[in-house]
């Protein structure tokens, strides 16, 4: 997978203009708040999912604009496409000359990873991150996930209503139990795509992680859900045990006001040598077990799509020392890959590849 060009237009800071690729490393190089990280924005959002930086759609567009315009041409599939995307108020996005009915319609075409200062808050943040994470990560595996997590989505939100509403009534009781066994119907499909995801990721990220720290810490992943399912289990049994536990849960989640348990609840833990990354890592150790895990889930693309997707480091050489810098390098040859820097120095190791300089939004090679 690769990037031939790319044209901008009202987008963040950056001035209209468009750039070629290397198509091995890009070097992208300029001084904080000058538009390195909305480059590599505008390749992610051809992924077809959300910008990285949390950002609304409506805030890609430039101050003085009335919207922006993005147009990628790429090889994927083995041959050449194009795409483009128009952002007002929200994403509009064509491939190949044909109007898609979402933006979202790209995932599985164009398929990349990013990584990003904002993605320590993976291990230092909250479950909702990680669960994001996953999540991301397979709809670009199975785009058709999308559709689960909306219907999943979609029916949390009417027996949330429910419990809110407090009617022990029953009719309510009734209702209540059609949408626990809608919900965990649709629940199940997640925890299963999850859990054989995460365990695949687990097995990758150990030996990317292994090679980081030299051999000198162990690394491990694991799905911690509130229906305590086991990996062994299939979809039908995960999804009467999720029934089960919604069942039993109904008077505490009457009081709560909202669903307690499933999907929408669940975590991964992130250890280094056995204990948890995000209460006792090290900078250095929480930054290498995010690039770890970024760096697993390329592979797993790679197993499904026979591609490398385009890699996408933001700020990656902050706080490593020179043997998990030097390790980055040898393990991201024969990627198209655009790294962005204010130092280039510890890039320096590069043979092939180009530099883009960055200032008040104009790009450069000089």
């Amino acid at each position: 997978m690769q990037v031939s060009r790319l044209s901008f237009e009202g987008f963040r800071n950056l001035k209209p203009g468009c750039f070629e690729p290397h198509p091995g490393v890009n070097v992208i190089v300029g001084e904080n708040a000058q538009g390195k990280t909305n480059l590599l924005e505008a390749i992610w959002l051809f992924t077809g999912t959300k910008s990285f930086r949390s950002a609304k759609d409506s805030e890609l567009v430039a101050f003085d604009c009335d919207q922006s315009r993005l147009e990628m041409n790429f090889e994927a599939g083995g041959r050449d496409q194009q795409a483009e995307i128009t952002i007002q108020n929200r994403r509009v996005a064509t491939l190949n000359g044909i109007k898609q009915s979402s933006a979202a319609k790209l995932a599985g075409v164009f398929c990349g990873i990013v990584f990003s200062p904002v993605h320590l808050s993976l291990i230092k943040g909250g479950p909702a991150e990680r669960r994001r994470l996953i999540d991301a990560a397979y709809c670009q595996l199975r785009p058709t996930y999308v559709k689960t997590l909306s219907e999943y989505a979609r029916i949390l939100a009417q027996r949330n209503a429910l419990c809110k509403a407090q009617d022990t009534g029953e009719a309510a009781a009734e209702m209540m139990d059609l949408w626990d066994r809608q919900l965990a119907q649709a629940g199940c499909r997640i925890l299963h795509a999850r859990q054989r995801y995460v365990q695949r990721m687990a097995t990758v990220a150990r030996k990317i992680y292994q090679g980081l720290s030299s051999g000198k810490e162990a690394f491990d992943l694991r799905y911690v859900s509130t229906v305590n399912i086991l990996p062994e289990e299939t979809p039908a049994e995960m999804a009467a045990k999720l029934y089960e536990e919604l069942r039993l849960h109904r008077r505490a989640d009457f009081s709560a006001g909202f669903t307690t348990v499933g999907p929408h609840r669940d975590d991964m833990e992130v250890y280094i040598n056995g204990i948890s990354a995000r209460s006792f890592g090290s900078q250095g150790q929480q930054r290498s077990a995010v690039l770890a895990i970024k760096l697993a889930e390329a592979a797993l693309l790679e197993e499904v799509t026979g591609e490398k997707p385009i890699a996408l480091l933001d700020d990656v050489m902050s706080e490593l020392d020179h043997s998990r810098q030097e390790y980055i390098l040898n393990h991201i040859k024969d990627w198209q890959v655009f790294i962005t820097c204010c130092d280039p120095e510890p890039l320096k190791a590069l043979k092939d590849g180009q530099k883009i300089y960055v200032k008040s939004g104009e790009l450069s090679t000089k």
